[in-house]
């Protein structure tokens, strides 16, 4: 190209003084592509205004919303580079009408996602909260009460064996527990290398001790565990939610809590997100909570940012990126004319 790229990054990837909000080295990384330019956008909006997208090539964006509102008018921009993996919040068929890449970041989000499930499942297992509670409250005489259990020889099941639930089960293996999976996408084949057995949900939620979900949230997954599936748990097994808070009915979890269904729970995520303060399942001593972001380390960040910067330079380089969501975007005229641009020696 005869100009400097242009790489927009939304406002939520700073701090309020404007310095880029990520460990290591962040923005100097960029000196590495002396191609690109980058421009922070003005303010964190729900939703990115087609304003602050206008004269970017390329956008790195994390939390905020985009939509055909988003991208109205713009012919420039090839591509968005997102930082995690759960993209509810983005019209993909937007982006793709528009004719821009849609990027994600798998492999920044696989290891920091399953020890976020791993976490959750030794402070369940080991009563960790309590524990720590009596602790703090002088309480140390009641130990006893709070005796935990071992994972050897357990059941964990995954509703989803895809990136996340396939490294959970690499990182889970020394603990001795019998695996089980439930995925439509997946062959026996693939997780045979972490000793998991496909089964049904059913299977899976009926023998479980564990019950892990690690899926997106679409129409298909929307309340996929609700007051049925909770019925066929175990009344001692546990249920880690993490990966978006309306794949759980939050109402018929509640209420399993409540009513012994199930004797636990560990939740990254939530139906209503910031969570309500009033909802009762944060005065539940059976339970832990996060606020969507366990898995916020410097080792996600550090790989979601570094990823990226790399797609962006496979871009400039007239490549394409691995980690396409809507690859049919390949083949619309919009996209391979803007694309033209950076295949130009």
């Amino acid at each position: 190209m005869d100009r400097k790229v242009t790489l927009g990054i939304t406002r939520d990837l700073f701090d309020a003084d404007g310095k880029l909000d990520i460990p290591g080295p962040g923005l100097e990384l960029l000196n590495e592509i002396p191609e690109i330019e980058y421009r922070m956008f003005d303010q964190f909006l729900p939703e990115v205004t087609a304003k602050q997208v206008q004269g970017c090539d390329m956008v790195i964006s994390a939390a905020a919303r985009w939509t055909k509102h988003s991208l109205a008018g713009n012919d420039q921009l090839i591509a968005l580079l997102y930082t995690g993996v759960g993209y509810d919040h983005i019209d993909v068929k937007a982006l793709t009408d528009a004719g821009t890449l849609f990027c994600f970041a798998p492999g920044a989000v696989r290891r920091p996602m399953a020890c976020t499930i791993i976490t959750f499942i030794l402070a369940l297992a080991m009563k960790l909260m309590a524990k720590d509670k009596i602790t703090r409250q002088g309480r140390w005489a009641e130990q006893n009460d709070y005796r935990g259990e071992g994972l050897m020889g357990k059941t964990l099941g995954s509703i989803g064996v895809g990136n996340i639930g396939h490294e959970l089960f690499v990182l889970a293996k020394p603990f001795g527990m019998r695996h089980l999976g439930c995925d439509p996408y997946i062959k026996q084949a693939d997780v045979d290398d972490v000793g998991v057995q496909l089964v049904d949900m059913d299977t899976l939620l009926a023998e479980s001790d564990f019950v892990s979900i690690s899926v997106p949230l679409n129409e298909e997954t929307c309340h996929l565990v609700g007051a049925q599936e909770l019925h066929k748990m175990k009344s001692t097994a546990y249920l880690i939610s993490t990966s978006r808070g309306p794949v759980v009915d939050e109402a018929a979890l509640t209420e399993a809590l409540q009513q012994g269904w199930i004797q636990g729970a560990g939740l990254d995520v939530f139906e209503q997100e910031p969570v309500d303060p009033n909802n009762p399942i944060l005065g539940m001593d059976n339970v832990v909570v996060s606020p969507h972001s366990l898995c916020h380390t410097d080792e996600y960040y550090k790989l979601a940012w570094s990823g990226k910067l790399q797609q962006a330079a496979q871009i400039l380089r007239g490549e394409i990126p691995e980690a396409v969501v809507n690859k049919e975007v390949l083949e619309t005229s919009a996209f391979q004319t803007k694309f033209k641009r950076f295949q130009t020696p």
